[in-house]
């Protein structure tokens, strides 16, 4: 043998001549160094043999070895029969340099063994895009056809060895060594483009399922039909469709499944993988095919396509087929089983198209579970998390995952945003746990001391004389490791799982919505036993309004009314009264969030056409997909205010649409999808009744109990009775007095002063002031609206000017006084 005269350090197997000043020169390289220098013909004999520049220096560390098992003989004879795939050639030139095959009696080499040689060196195109299969060592190939390579000279031996050795046991691990062989071969493609979850299950690596009883036994029922076995799970992003995927491996490995699926095993294909790296046209086709008939040929194969609509353009190409119509005719021949996960859109927009394929699945709606049921989901994930985060889960913190998940995150589904919210608490609870960390920095070093102690002893049991060094470094060892253990246990004993509680709960619900904790974490029982304070801090006057609505949402809400229609109010009023504020502020008060709050202005559904808009246009219209602009809010935030602005300006068959909402709390959109409306309340808006001329029949001159008589009154002239019947509480609004005004400025400049602390500003501004405001904004017939027009001109458009001439410029407050005309304001800094 000879070393590479580039490195000299691993073997030479490439021969090269180089012409210098007329002298031929003749050089041996390794393979590493041949492929730096790029030496001609490296590229095709690399092509040839499936060697990536990747793994070139493994391929010739591999090389290495196997010299060194050769003693002095050529090299290049052997590489040159190695790199033509030629066994016979192979078995010639071990025979000649002095090898022979070592195998047990009875256990011949025969023509399966090169026939897997033959797979073995036979790198085509699909194993050749980067499978780390795809490239095996030389010593693999030789191994193979040959089993274990031995001197010539040990052979007598080796015989002796062998003779008294278990020939019984040899051949059982040959037989079994053989054995796995022939069963990887029959799933190449499984293995490669699949996950085997009946074995995980089998390993303990997959969560057991919760509950969805009713949804597995439906699906093992599809499987166990004869024909159109093929199940699809439908369902929401994040209600479990692949958990329950996974649920029925498990009952497969634990052999709850009716006999004739006892044996099956679940594979998760990975079509990105399968597309992924295909280059030219069939690559895909061959790759989707050997999966199919695979699992055609094993018979007992259930393959799990999640998303499956990913099928109806994987592989998509002019000219070639997508994965849909491979699967096709091996559906409708029912040759192998397919289980299917996708969501309702998803399968309406893309698999019921195809009815030559939707024919062959049979439909498992997969609902969103209920919130008891979501409980029941975390108690039995519970444990997983508490041993990976080192916390402890309350029954009352799982509660309030789960409740605030569902009342404050609506643009996801249980149970996956109630573990989201758990797993995040979990998370943020030992993010500054430094014994934790030191824990960890322990148990790693500890490992790493148990490693080198183990290397120290063999060294020195292989040594002859061992020196003192070596000795001196095992006490080292040895003492620090009995050290760290100690400090080990003295931190697992202080150590214990950290407690969670809502307020750490309520916080991650805080980081999402952004809702305050405070608000978050307050009881719906002390909302609404202090409803008529909290309203009153956004709303001036209009006792007999909010009180008669307190008490309606405090009836709903108590649980004395019924749970399955929502409140349902009228405001009747004047404009500028505060009817919009008030359902701002019930938002805010209820739902923790001002933008709780669905507004829609009954002024743009006047025709009977405008109906659609609100559930959605009928199918094959314009818009159809989009979904309705109301059913889709309440589908996103089915905890909120609802705010129909003007509600006699709507065409009656909004009234009939509405019926069913205050009956049933439910309502069909255009894609036949239930939207659930009893987290809701309803309010809606109206004049009706209060724009009568003259004061005689007007607010002021008549008690409230006369008002509420004109006002329904006019109602029933504008609306039928079934739908006045079903209303809740009609609540009638007064005109506001000037006390009540002047109380409303003092909010308007609280604003004020709001976008002034921004700037390190405050306004102080004189009673006389606020009331020449008052005095200039008083206006019975709008109400506080011209409130808002007065102090933009008298306070902020002063404001503005100063701040632009800088005469605020680094001042931090200033004063508003009436002028001594008493015709204006004056404003002075402090």
């Amino acid at each position: 043998m000879s070393k590479c005269s580039n490195c000299h350090i691993n073997e030479a197997v490439i021969f090269t001549t180089r012409i210098e000043n007329g002298v031929r020169h003749n050089e041996g390289l390794c393979l590493n160094c041949a492929v730096k220098m790029d030496v001609g013909g490296i590229t095709e004999l690399l092509k040839n043999t499936g060697i990536t520049p990747d793994n070139v220096e493994e391929v010739t560390e591999q090389i290495n070895e196997m010299m060194r098992s050769l003693g002095d003989q050529n090299p290049a004879e052997l590489m040159q029969a190695m790199m033509g795939s030629d066994p016979e050639a192979m078995r010639s030139m071990m025979e000649n340099m002095g090898l022979f095959a070592v195998s047990v009696e009875g256990d011949e080499l025969d023509d399966d063994d090169l026939e897997d040689a033959d797979d073995l060196l036979d790198f085509d195109e699909e194993e050749d895009e980067g499978d780390d299969n795809s490239n095996p060592s030389i010593g693999d190939a030789l191994q193979m056809m040959f089993g274990d390579l031995v001197p010539v000279e040990d052979k007598e031996s080796y015989a002796e060895d062998d003779q008294n050795s278990d020939h019984s046991d040899q051949v059982d691990k040959r037989a079994s060594k053989r054995k796995r062989k022939g069963r990887d071969r029959e799933r190449k493609f499984l293995n490669q483009y699949g996950t085997n979850l009946t074995e995980m299950a089998k390993k303990g690596e997959i969560e057991p399922i919760v509950g969805r009883t009713k949804e597995i036994n439906r699906t093992i029922q599809i499987l166990n039909r004869r024909t159109k076995n093929n199940p699809v799970i439908l369902g929401e992003p994040g209600v479990g469709k692949t958990a329950l995927a996974e649920g029925l491996a498990l009952q497969i490995a634990e052999g709850k499944v009716p006999a004739k699926l006892l044996g099956m095993e679940v594979y998760l294909l990975n079509m990105t993988g399968m597309v992924a790296g295909t280059q030219f046209r069939g690559q895909f086709e061959s790759r989707m095919k050997g999966v199919v008939d695979e699992a055609k040929k094993l018979g007992n194969i259930i393959l799990v396509i999640d998303e499956l609509h990913n099928i109806m353009g994987a592989g998509d190409a002019e000219g070639s087929m997508n994965a849909a119509n491979i699967l096709k005719p091996s559906l409708a021949k029912g040759e192998i089983r397919v289980l299917g996960s996708t969501t309702l859109d998803e399968y309406r927009r893309f698999i019921e198209k195809d009815s030559a394929l939707e024919r062959r699945f049979q439909k498992v709606i997969l609902d969103e579970p209920s919130a008891e049921e979501t409980f029941d989901i975390l108690k039995g994930v519970q444990s997983y998390y508490e041993k990976h985060h080192h916390v402890h889960y309350s029954d009352e913190v799982l509660r309030a995952c789960v409740t605030l998940s569902n009342r404050y995150i609506h643009d996801r589904f249980l149970p996956d945003k109630a573990i989201d919210i758990m797993d995040e608490a979990g998370s943020r609870a030992n993010l500054d746990d430094h014994l934790l960390v030191k824990q960890i920095q322990l148990k790693n070093s500890i490992q790493a001391l148990e490693n080198e102690q183990f290397a120290l002893e063999e060294k020195i049991a292989k040594s002859e004389q061992p020196s003192n060094d070596l000795f001196q470094r095992q006490a080292t060892v040895r003492q620090k490791l009995i050290q760290e253990e100690g400090e080990l246990s003295q931190i697992e004993k202080q150590l214990q799982p950290h407690e969670i509680t809502l307020d750490e709960v309520a916080s991650v619900v805080e980081l999402w919505t952004g809702i305050p904790v405070q608000a978050i974490n307050e009881t719906e029982a002390e909302k609404l036993l202090h409803l008529e304070e909290r309203l009153h801090r956004r709303v001036v006057g209009q006792e007999q309004a909010v009180s008669a609505l307190s008490r309606a949402i405090r009836r709903h809400r108590a649980g004395i009314g019924s749970k399955e229609r929502p409140s349902s109010f009228i405001f009747v009023g004047p404009t500028g009264v505060g009817k919009t504020e008030l359902v701002k502020a019930l938002a805010e008060v209820i739902f923790s969030d001002e933008n709780a709050l669905i507004r829609l202005d009954m002024s743009e559904y006047m025709e009977a056409h405008t109906v659609s808009k609100l559930i959605g246009s009928p199918p094959g219209y314009v818009g159809y997909d989009d979904g309705g602009q109301l059913t889709e809010k309440i589908r996103r935030r089915p905890y909120s205010v609802i705010l129909l602005d003007e509600i006699e300006k709507a065409h009656a068959d909004v009234y009939n649409m509405l019926l069913q909402i205050f009956d049933d709390g439910r309502l069909t959109d255009s894609h036949g999808r239930v939207v659930n409306f009893k987290n809701t309340i309803i309010v809606m808006t109206s004049n009706a009744g209060t724009t009568l001329k003259g004061h005689a029949i007007g607010f002021g001159a008549n008690t409230h109990e006369a008002l509420e008589n004109k006002v329904h009154e006019a109602l029933k002239e504008i609306f039928r009775p079934e739908f006045l019947n079903r209303v809740d509480e009609i609540v009638v609004f007064e005109e506001l007095s000037k006390s009540e005004l002047r109380k409303i400025v003092d909010l308007m400049l609280a604003d004020v002063n709001q976008m002034l602390s921004e700037h390190g500003l405050k306004l102080v501004i004189t009673d006389k002031a606020k009331d020449f405001i008052t005095d200039k904004g008083y206006s019975p017939q709008y109400g506080a609206r011209p409130l808002r027009k007065q102090i933009q001109r008298l306070v902020e458009d002063p404001l503005s000017d100063m701040m632009l001439r800088q005469e605020l410029l680094g001042k931090t407050a200033v004063s508003a006084d009436l002028a001594e005309n008493g015709k204006s304001l004056v404003f002075d800094t402090i």
